[in-house]
């Protein structure tokens, strides 16, 4: 990615690919964590598009470097499962060494939680598509520091404002996030891709984390 693109443009940008690929849905949905939500931003569907693809991850390897600086990790790790194709495209372009976390250690074989060459003293970026509660980030950083990883920061296209970002900090590890979802509902309000009512559904969300 260009860095003359500001951040500004790359975010009407992510909107635009969010409305193409129809990510934002309106109903009841468990969430992860197994909060209910009113709406859902489905970006495990992003690998299926190339286009896409590829251009949500020039903008997280723009952003990195921008953000973080490729010189301050040595590893990056994939939460899973949304976060491990991301991940591994994302190394791919900054040359970096991939892991991902499974969700539950492998009862055959290494019986590993982690897949991938880790070293005490690795620094370690983790990779998500989102942030909701934190929970699941907050288990890999737990895994890769039980391996004797450093996790100091964990990158993500989407913040939903619902507490996360303040909970992982709280465990020592800065979120970076591209996006918030108030940033993405009031752009697809304002190209009409959603109504005065969706608006607010997706800003009540937010109030009542």
């Amino acid at each position: 990615m260009p860095m003359e693109e500001s951040s500004k443009t790359v975010k009407v940008e992510i909107c635009k690919i969010l409305k193409k690929i129809d990510a934002l849905q309106f109903g009841a949905f468990r969430l992860t964590s197994g909060k209910i939500s009113p709406y859902y931003i489905d970006l495990r569907v992003i690998p299926s598009f190339p286009d896409a693809f590829h251009k949500v991850c020039n903008f997280y390897v723009g952003f990195i470097k921008a953000e973080i600086g490729a010189e301050n990790f040595e590893r990056i790790a994939g939460i899973p499962i949304a976060g491990i194709p991301f991940a591994s495209l994302i190394a791919y372009h900054l040359q970096k060494p991939f892991l991902y976390i499974r969700k539950d250690i492998r009862l055959h074989g290494r019986q590993r939680r982690i897949e991938g060459i880790i070293a005490p003293g690795d620094r370690v970026l983790l990779i998500d598509d989102l942030i909701t509660t934190g929970l699941s980030l907050k288990r890999a950083a737990r895994a890769i520091r039980t391996e004797g990883g450093v996790v100091n920061d964990a990158v993500v296209l989407l913040d939903r404002e619902e507490g996360g970002k303040g909970k992982l900090e709280k465990s020592g590890i800065k979120v970076h996030a591209l996006l918030k979802v108030s940033e993405i509902a009031n752009s697809l309000f304002e190209i009409g891709a959603i109504d005065e009512e969706q608006l607010k559904t997706i800003l009540r969300q937010i109030k009542k984390r």
